[in-house]
């Protein structure tokens, strides 16, 4: 498993809905993209929950490599974010684990997110048990030492006092289980 992120922060007077009808349009595309575990099609917007930007930063759950290499360079979906947004830096990690909670069979309204050290990541197993829980997973990022643990919610007020992000979820794609 490898996971992926990119972050298009944008002004605080952008019009979030413009963000929100590309998703409504597009967001189908990944519905069975083979190598993908998951994608969720994230946003921030300035002021709700805290969050001081607008922000669309879908997380990605990749089973395989080369599916995650094809969509980036290969033409196979991220063309469109560079043709309509500039080539943003995409971060990565290696996949540490992945769990699904008591609401996996749910559809997820929040995501969070936190960026640690990487000795974090042992509170996933009691994370699992937590109300609303969709699916969890803590990948590493061997260049900065540091852990990504992120979490998926079926629930607009998720169980995470520790996450530093908090999303509003789009989208989700989940087209095979992530392994």
């Amino acid at each position: 498993m490898h996971a992926m992120q990119y972050e298009l922060t944008l002004p605080t007077d952008y019009d979030m809905g413009i963000i929100r009808e590309r998703v409504r349009r597009g967001g189908h595309a990944l519905d069975d993209r083979a190598g993908l575990g998951l994608k969720a099609y994230l946003i921030r917007t300035a002021g709700a929950d805290g969050s001081p930007v607008n922000q669309y930063a879908p997380f990605y759950l990749w089973n395989s490599t080369d599916a995650m290499a094809q969509f980036l360079i290969g033409g196979g979906g991220f063309h469109n974010i560079v043709r309509d947004f500039g080539r943003p830096p995409v971060s990565h990690w290696t996949g540490a684990a992945a769990i699904t909670g008591p609401g996996h069979g749910a559809t997820p309204v929040t995501a969070t997110r936190l960026v640690a050290p990487l000795h974090w990541g042992e509170d996933l197993p009691a994370l699992a048990e937590r109300p609303g829980l969709h699916t969890a997973a803590v990948a590493f990022d061997p260049y900065r030492w540091q852990a990504v643990r992120f979490a998926l919610w079926t629930t607009p007020e998720p169980d995470d006092p520790q996450a530093t992000e908090r999303y509003e979820v789009l989208h989700l794609s989940a087209p095979e289980p992530v392994s």
